[in-house]
């Protein structure tokens, strides 16, 4: 398994690095005044995920992270179950294969027939039923602070990232209170939140007091992904869809969007926002800011 990196501010337990090998590629073109400039884009390759000796899936992604990408993706498709015994996590970087092995024998031939291809980009798959196991699920009445609130979007939209070096890539970003802890960054977001998933789940990590905040949109998948993690508020810069928000209201999901140096839109759980920060003392962002929802 990778291990975790400290940022420099000593504010995150993983953070981006933008500059780290094998993530990006100069490439050369010419501008529309025909003038040559010189770029660097986000590098994308396929990831193949084995459960014991059964294929799953192959996905579109940066490469880094690959352990906590796999883990992650099979509990948010519950095919890791809160009772399996992970026995091992084995990485070949030369064939790009993860595999993970568990104590008890797996089949999910019946589950991987049925996919539905979901509105995340880099191709977001998920199988089986999409709302199977949210029957039940109750988040915890967390209360959530706007003081956190404008804290963390100040402090991650200021996080050196893969985002504002390359573009074309969505970043999420596992919270507590008004601290930023893991930010991951993936060309699907569907992909940073399962990473999340995966160090949550590696580390033992409790869900109950956290905060997801994604940079993409707020789309039934993304708040199915939190509510099984049992995340009780997600958060973005950008909007939302009708499907989203209702699943969100249905599970107890705090669901606040839109969410730019004052403004952000509560769709979901406003009765847990605790309003202890005046908007007119936080610094505004312009409506047109460098700093876009990826996804929008």
């Amino acid at each position: 398994m990778q291990l975790a990196t400290q940022d420099n501010s000593g504010s995150y337990l993983i953070a981006p690095m933008p500059a780290r090998a094998g993530l990006t590629r100069s490439v050369t073109g010419r501008d529309h005044t025909g003038a040559q400039v010189d770029l660097s884009v986000v590098e994308e390759r396929p990831l193949t995920i084995y459960l014991n000796a059964q294929e799953i899936v192959t996905a579109m992604t940066i490469g880094d992270y690959p352990e906590y990408l796999a883990l992650g993706f099979l509990r948010n498709q519950r095919m890791l179950g809160d009772d399996d015994v992970v026995t091992g996590v084995d990485y070949d970087e030369e064939l790009q294969v993860v595999v993970v092995r568990t104590a008890r024998q797996t089949n999910h031939e019946d589950k991987l027939k049925k996919k539905t291809r979901t509105s995340g980009c880099a191709v977001g798959t998920v199988f089986g039923d999409m709302m199977e196991g949210l029957d039940g699920v109750v988040l915890p009445a967390t209360p959530v602070r706007t003081s956190w609130l404008y804290a963390l979007s100040a402090a991650i939209n200021r996080t050196p990232s893969l985002y504002l070096e390359a573009g074309a890539i969505h970043g999420t970003v596992l919270c507590h209170q008004d601290r930023p802890l893991v930010y991951m960054e993936d060309v699907g977001r569907h992909n940073a939140v399962d990473k999340i998933a995966g160090w949550m789940l590696d580390e033992g990590v409790s869900a109950d007091d956290k905060i997801l905040y994604t940079t993409g949109r707020l789309t039934s998948e993304m708040v199915i992904k939190t509510a099984m993690m049992g995340i009780p508020v997600l958060a973005s810069r950008s909007g939302f869809t009708a499907w989203g928000v209702e699943i969100a209201q249905q599970v107890g999901l705090t669901l606040i969007g839109r969410m730019r140096g004052q403004r952000f839109v509560c769709l979901a759980g406003e009765d847990r926002l605790i309003r202890d920060a005046d908007p007119a003392a936080v610094q505004d962002e312009p409506r047109k800011s460098g700093r876009k929802g990826s996804g929008e």
